[in-house]
């Protein structure tokens, strides 16, 4: 059976909260959900911060008016529908943990990258837990936890002259029916797909990945990403 976007559920009406929207990976996707008409609320510890972005967001091209709006990290984690993490890996545990009762039986994506930099380059940090997807899991044992959006690339998201963005995002979950909302979500981004990619254990080959897609992206000074064939 090939890839068929008809039988997504509909997720057009859903909140999507991003904690660690003023950073650049979440900025690009609250832009890109944001154009494509999705509810989006940016959270972090400094609502004014995330109020600010969310109004230099509001003002790009092709988002509406009222379809953008921040505040801090409690607020959006409890008033928003799906939550996606997209904090920095050092600051991943801590924010997790502390929205543990407001991400309580939502769907809670986390797009979290554990790499590390040297003058080598990018390259993945260990997870005690295995990923930080799996992290996030063991933090939030209420949530319904998914591992996807790890490996786009953030200066392509938040680019307002590319309208469709052509790429695959691999999604791990346990949840299958969580892992269809999340690619439902994906497949609000015009000729971006959603692929299920297997159970959580496998995000950290995934986050683990990235760290090869910058080491690309940099040497051809390109923005790569994932299509998946055959489907």
């Amino acid at each position: 059976m090939g890839y068929d976007a008809s039988t997504l559920p509909d997720v057009s009406g859903l909140t999507v909260g991003i904690i660690g929207g003023t950073g650049d990976q979440g900025r690009g996707l609250a832009y890109r959900l944001a154009r494509a008409g999705q509810p989006v609320r940016i959270g972090s510890r400094d609502g004014t911060r995330a109020a600010a972005a969310a109004k230099e967001i509001a003002a790009l091209p092709g988002v509406a008016a009222g379809a953008i709006s921040g505040d801090g990290n409690d607020e959006v984690a409890g008033g928003s529908d799906l939550v996606i993490i997209a904090v920095p890996w050092d600051g991943h545990e801590a924010t997790v943990t502390a929205l543990r009762d407001p991400l309580a039986g939502k769907i809670v994506v986390d797009c979290v990258n554990p790499l590390g930099f040297d003058k080598q380059g990018p390259y993945p940090l260990p997870v005690a837990q295995g990923s930080a997807a799996q992290q996030a899991a063991a933090l939030l044992p209420d949530s319904r936890v998914c591992a996807a959006f790890n490996h786009l690339s953030a200066p392509l998201l938040a680019d307002p002259k590319i309208e469709r963005i052509d790429l695959d995002v691999l999604i791990c979950a346990e949840d299958r029916e969580a892992a269809a909302v999340v690619a439902a979500l994906a497949a609000r981004i015009p000729d971006m797909r959603g692929i299920y990619a297997g159970r959580l254990r496998n995000a950290h080959q995934i986050e683990a990945f990235t760290a090869n897609l910058i080491a690309i992206n940099r040497r051809y000074k390109a923005h790569s990403g994932v299509r998946v064939t055959d489907l």
